[in-house]
């Protein structure tokens, strides 16, 4: 398997192990967004809480130029140190987002 081919499943495999503990509601949907052709992943919260429209990308990661990209993460979780231990090399992730 390529590089591209293996950061791309474990991208999709953190998302979906991270999403699988947040907590749909009836007004709030979690979805997981794969765009493997444009190598676009995303974690989403949409909804409503009461009378509040929920429209949030809770993380975010592109791959581009060989390199995973986290654009966005609100979670208390260290998806880089994760991609680390799953095998991706440090010098292929890109903090382009805040670090909590």
């Amino acid at each position: 398997m390529d590089k591209i081919a293996k950061y791309r499943e474990y991208i999709q495999t953190l998302l979906t192990n991270y999403a699988k503990d947040d907590i749909s509601t009836n007004e709030v949907d979690v979805e997981l967004i794969f765009d493997t052709e444009h190598y676009h992943y995303q974690w989403m919260n949409v909804g409503w809480e009461d009378l509040n429209r929920v429209y949030r990308t809770v993380i975010h990661f592109d791959i581009k130029n060989g390199k995973i990209w986290l654009q966005q993460n609100l979670t208390e979780e260290n998806p880089a140190e994760d991609l680390v231990k799953m095998g991706v090399s440090r010098e292929d992730i890109v903090l382009s987002c805040a670090v909590n």
